[in-house]
């Protein structure tokens, strides 16, 4: 069984194959190729703490895997890291454990900062530019890095953080590959952005909706549990376009659960996987779009599968 560290994974990752490599699995995913099960998810109040278990199998795959990813925010203030876990890489003809990827949450950051990347390049207007990151931890360094890297066209970027010390911390830590600038008023810098990217732990919105104008592209990463809601539920009851990595599940833990009662509202929501695959959809520049990314396993079925080409564990040519 191989035994990888996050060092040694990190190493391997290349950004651009790798988005490549999840635009493909959004696709198999709304396609019905890949068998998803419903999240594990284990909440510990008293210390502010989450365990997400996701696990999924690309039809056809030699292998199957199970992340177990956790984060407790709480332990920032320490010192300690807020987010730890590992990939089990298992074979789905014997059984056996292949690789152990003990990532500690980094290969989840990597996969959920292209996912979002590639959400917001999919569905922001040709023309946007001003790019707002809302949040401050580490989502909101890898959003910041990987919508730079990955879009076509330079990106004006703006930081905004509940506390502008931790902002201007996000500013200095990029400022050797991205420039940027710290927001003091969210909702200015709402107004006059073109894209905008949650990225907190937020239970209650802190989006609101009277700040979103039209043309806006909204991507929600922060919502991936029962319980989170980053955005206004008046937004999410009037955008034009509503979209999710996964609908079902999105609509019952992400900010879409808010719509969830709905029905109507419910069956507007359309996957990123089928507007990536061509699915056509009417939309003109002047409208409001949100995507909401609740993270699915079929993302980290195509993120270890990456990592154990590039470590020489695996054919190249497997599904």
């Amino acid at each position: 069984m191989l035994i990888a560290v996050r060092s040694e994974i990190e190493a391997v990752i290349e950004t651009r194959a790798l988005a490549s490599d999840l635009e493909a699995a959004f696709i198999a995913a709304s396609a019905g190729e890949v068998e998803l099960p419903p999240v594990g998810h284990l909440t510990f109040p008293d210390v502010g703490g989450d365990c997400h278990i996701k696990f999924g199998h690309h039809r056809g795959d030699d292998d199957f895997v199970i992340k177990v990813a956790t984060g407790f925010p709480e332990q920032a203030a320490l010192g300690s890291p807020v987010g730890n876990g590992l990939f089990l890489v298992i074979s789905a003809t014997t059984g056996q454990v292949r690789a152990m990827l003990h990532d500690e949450m980094m290969l989840t950051d990597v996969r959920t900062g292209i996912g979002g990347a590639i959400a917001s390049r999919r569905l922001a207007r040709p023309d946007a530019r001003r790019l707002l990151v809302v949040g401050t931890g580490t989502q909101a360094r890898r959003q910041l890095r990987a919508h730079v890297e990955l879009f076509s066209r330079q990106l004006d970027v703006t930081v905004w953080g509940r506390s502008a010390d931790s902002a201007a911390r996000v500013v200095e830590d990029v400022r050797s590959s991205v420039t940027a600038d710290v927001a003091t008023d969210l909702g200015a810098a709402c107004r006059s952005a073109d894209i905008i990217v949650t990225t907190t732990d937020a239970t209650q919105p802190i989006i609101d909706a009277d700040w979103i104008v039209p043309g806006t592209h909204v991507t929600a990463i922060g919502a991936d549990a029962p319980g989170k809601h980053e955005l206004d539920a008046r937004l999410l009851r009037s955008a034009d376009l509503l979209v999710a990595d996964s609908a079902s599940q999105c609509l019952d833990h992400g900010e879409l659960s808010v719509i969830a009662d709905d029905p109507v509202r419910a069956a507007d929501v359309v996957e990123l996987g089928s507007l990536l695959g061509g699915s056509p959809v009417e939309r003109s520049s002047s409208d409001t779009t949100v995507a909401d990314l609740t993270g699915i396993a079929a993302l980290d079925v195509a993120a270890a599968r990456h990592v154990l080409q590039r470590l020489g564990q695996r054919d190249s040519s497997a599904p």
